[in-house]
């Protein structure tokens, strides 16, 4: 508990981390009030084609080219993003964390498999990758998902290899092993917890990449033609972008302060669990 409370001292007196989480707290009360507050489909054409913002109170965002709700489109997107982003990741954190800590706490043979199987994903470049998956099979969620956290998942195991080696030999984990206790409890009970605070500050970076590549991917009609995304409205408004601008640039600054969001909560987190910062 006290350390819990160290840890939320040293976060709310970073200010910019304050204010990222403010700005991920907005888009999350956006996500979750979009059924309430457009009921309808983010597809149904409601409005006059081309209504920019302001220009008619039921719609203040103004309408697409197809005569979409801006504003319905933007809090259904948010949904589509902050779920891609956030499960995309969960999916790479525990791929990562299983190949790390196998290839960190066994050494030898499986971690030299492990580490080339790892230094082959990144040898590919992690958004072409991932264009190549979500091509091949249906570009639905669930493919976009698996296709994030299959390009993602390196880094994290790379990271958490490093910090399964650095506590492999320490005294803790030789007393483990030496009253006999299973590698997988040695494993998850008592290394693992240990290596959490680099993970989440790495996590919480990776939703902000997942975010953008969902984006990217939309952007490039790859995204999942039954929901309606941020990337989606961008790439629909591309074509308009000199008369109508305001289609892509709304979502597009929604992306922007999301991704400035997540960011700064990283780097608020990645302060308040730093060792050496908590020493001072």
């Amino acid at each position: 508990m006290q350390g819990l409370k160290e840890f939320l001292r040293r976060f709310v007196r970073n200010w910019p981390a304050v204010g990222g989480f403010a700005l991920l707290m907005i888009v999350l009360v956006m996500a979750l009030a979009a059924p309430a507050l457009y009921p309808g489909s983010p597809w149904d054409l409601v409005a006059q084609p081309f209504l920019w913002p302001g220009a008619d109170a039921q719609f203040r965002l103004g309408s697409d080219m197809m005569g979409r709700d801006l504003g319905a489109g933007l809090f259904h997107g948010a949904r589509v993003s902050l779920l891609i982003g956030f499960v995309a990741t969960l999916v790479a954190v525990l791929a990562g964390i299983a190949i790390g800590a196998l290839a960190g706490y066994y050494g030898g043979w499986v971690d030299d498999v492990l580490m080339r199987l790892t230094e082959m994903f990144q040898t590919i470049p992690p958004f072409i990758f991932a264009i190549v998956l979500v091509a091949i099979f249906q570009p639905t969620v669930a493919t976009i998902v698996l296709a994030i956290g299959a390009v993602s998942w390196p880094a994290v195991a790379r990271l958490v290899r490093g910090e399964v080696m650095a506590l492999r030999n320490r005294e803790f984990v030789q007393a483990c092993i030496a009253i006999g206790m299973n590698d997988a409890r040695i494993i998850f009970r008592h290394i693992l917890p240990n290596t959490l605070a680099p993970v989440i500050v790495t996590g919480s970076l990776m939703v902000a990449t997942a975010i953008l590549t969902e984006a990217g991917l939309a952007f490039l009609g790859l995204g999942d033609p039954n929901v309606m995304s941020w990337g989606t409205i961008i790439g629909a408004g591309r074509d308009v972008l000199r008369t109508a601008w305001y289609v892509t640039a709304i979502p597009g600054v929604a992306i922007l302060l999301t991704v400035l969001g997540i960011n700064l909560v990283g780097e608020g987190l990645n302060d308040a669990l730093n060792p050496r910062l908590r020493q001072k």
